[in-house]
C-alpha cells in the first residue's frame, strides 16, 4: 500500500496533510481508510464537468403503447405471474435521499403524505407490491438501497411500523457507496475537523453497491430486478405485465415510459443511440428532434422514462468492471474551514454521479412498455407545486387511496 502521505502530495492534496498529522487513534484510522478508497480518476473529473459519456446517431424506439399492451395484457400476465411465483424477480428501491426538499431531516421514504391519517411514502410502495404478491400468491423479495446519511434511520423506520405488514425475511438491505466531493479547485472538501466530504454516488451505482453487499446469494432463484424510485408513490413494482412483456421479448431489459405530455417536458427520454437502446435527457434534445414527428404525426421521441426498470441479472453481472458515465454536478456544499462548517451561498464544489438511465445503454436491448400517467407516475420531488406532495395526493385519491 502506498504511503498516504505521498498518495496526497501525488494527487495534489497537500492540505490534507495537517489533518493527517494532528489525527491520532480510530480517527486517524478512518480518514486514511477513506483516502485509500478513492477513485483518483473519477476526482480527475473535475477539471471537466461537462457531460462526458457523449452521444452517437440518435434515432426513436419502437415500443409497446397502451392499446398493444392492452391487445396481449392476459398473455403478458401469465408469463409475468409465472416468472413472479417462480422467485425469479426481486425488488429493489432506491431510497439513499434524505427529504430535505420536502422539509425534514431523515429518510425520504419516512415522510407522511397522508392527510387525515399517516401514510408514509414507504407505506404507499410497500402497499404497492403487496398487491402483486397477493395477486402472484408469492412474496416478492425487496432489497433496500439506503446511503451512509440514512441508513441506520430507514431500518429503524421500518422496523418500528412492521414493514408495513412485509415479511421481514424477504426484505435485505444494502448501502449505497459514496463518492467524494472536491472545490472549484478539484481540493478533497472537509465537513468537519476529522472528517473529509462524502456524497453518494448517484442512482447508477446501485448494482456495484448490491454486488459487494452479497444479499443476492440468499435469493438464488432471481433472474430479474425490478429497480425503482422511492418518490414515485403510484408506481407498480413487480408489475406481472410488465415483467411478462420484458421476458416474452427477448430483450435485456425493459423501462416503464409516459407518453411526453409536449415536445419540451423535462424528462429522460428512451431511444436508440447508435442501434442500442439508450435514455438521453431532455437537454440533450435539439429542438429538431424535440418536435420530430412519426408518420401517424404523433411525437417520434415520446417515451419519458419515470425510474421503473427491470434488468436481467446475468447481463448486470457481465456489465461489472465496465465504466459508466461519471456526471460531475455542481453543488452547494458545506465546509468546514478555520474552525467551523459553513453553509455557502452559492455553488462551491462539484460532486460526482451515476445515473441509473447510463445502465440502459449497457443492457444493449430495452422494451419501452407505456403506462398510463395518471394511474402510474405520481412524483413527490418538491413539498408544493409541480411533482409535489400536494399533486401526489390529488393522484393517489383519483385512483382510490385514503387520504
Amino acid at each position: 500500500m502506498k504511503d498516504i502521505s505521498a498518495m496526497l502530495t501525488e494527487h495534489s492534496q497537500e492540505h490534507l496533510l495537517k489533518v493527517l498529522d494532528r489525527l491520532e487513534g480510530a480517527e486517524r484510522e478512518a480518514f486514511v481508510r477513506r483516502i485509500e478508497q478513492i477513485d483518483w480518476d473519477m476526482v480527475e473529473l473535475w477539471k471537466h464537468p461537462e457531460d462526458l459519456s457523449g452521444k452517437g446517431r440518435v434515432r426513436p424506439i419502437t415500443g409497446l403503447t397502451l392499446k398493444e399492451i392492452n391487445e396481449k395484457r392476459e398473455e403478458f400476465l401469465q408469463a409475468g405471474k409465472q416468472a413472479i411465483a417462480q422467485g425469479k424477480v426481486g425488488a429493489v428501491l432506491l431510497a439513499g435521499g434524505q427529504g430535505t426538499r420536502l422539509g425534514v431531516n431523515g429518510p425520504k421514504g419516512a415522510y407522511d403524505i397522508g392527510e387525515t391519517h399517516s401514510l408514509y411514502i414507504f407505506e404507499q410502495l410497500i402497499r404497492n407490491l403487496q398487491d402483486v404478491c397477493k395477486l402472484c400468491e408469492r412474496y416478492v423479495p425487496l432489497f433496500v438501497m439506503t446511503s451512509e446519511l440514512n441508513d441506520a434511520e430507514t431500518k429503524a423506520f421500518l422496523q418500528e411500523h412492521g414493514y408495513f405488514g412485509y415479511p421481514k425475511e424477504y426484505i435485505r438491505f444494502f448501502v449505497q457507496e459514496m463518492a467524494p466531493v472536491v472545490d472549484l479547485n478539484g481540493k478533497l472538501v472537509m465537513e468537519s475537523a476529522n472528517r473529509l466530504a462524502m456524497s453518494p454516488n448517484g442512482n447508477g451505482g446501485w448494482y456495484t453497491s448490491m454486488e459487494k453487499s452479497g444479499i443476492l446469494k440468499d435469493f438464488r432463484d432471481i433472474e430479474w430486478l425490478n429497480v425503482f424510485a422511492v418518490d414515485n408513490v403510484l408506481q407498480r413494482i413487480a408489475d406481472p405485465a410488465f415483467v411478462g412483456a420484458t421476458i416474452l421479448s427477448g430483450k435485456n431489459s425493459g423501462a416503464k415510459v409516459v407518453r411526453k405530455n409536449h415536445p419540451y417536458e423535462k424528462v429522460g427520454v428512451l431511444c436508440l443511440e447508435d442501434g442500442i437502446s439508450s435514455v438521453i435527457e431532455y437537454y440533450e434534445m435539439t429542438e429538431d428532434m424535440a418536435n420530430e414527428k412519426d408518420a401517424e404525426g404523433n411525437l417520434a421521441y415520446c417515451y419519458g422514462v419515470i425510474l421503473n426498470y427491470l434488468f436481467k441479472l446475468q447481463k448486470l453481472r457481465d456489465t461489472v468492471g465496465k465504466k459508466i458515465p461519471i456526471h460531475v454536478v455542481k453543488k452547494k456544499v458545506a465546509k468546514y474551514e478555520n474552525g467551523e462548517t459553513k453553509k455557502p451561498d452559492s455553488e462551491n464544489a462539484y460532486k460526482f454521479e451515476t445515473l441509473i438511465l447510463d445502465m440502459v445503454r449497457q443492457m444493449e436491448t430495452c422494451l419501452p412498455f407505456e403506462v398510463e400517467r395518471e394511474r402510474e407516475f405520481a412524483p413527490i420531488k418538491n413539498k408544493t407545486g409541480v411533482d409535489s406532495v400536494e399533486s401526489a395526493r390529488r393522484l393517489l385519491a383519483l385512483n382510490g387511496v385514503k387520504l
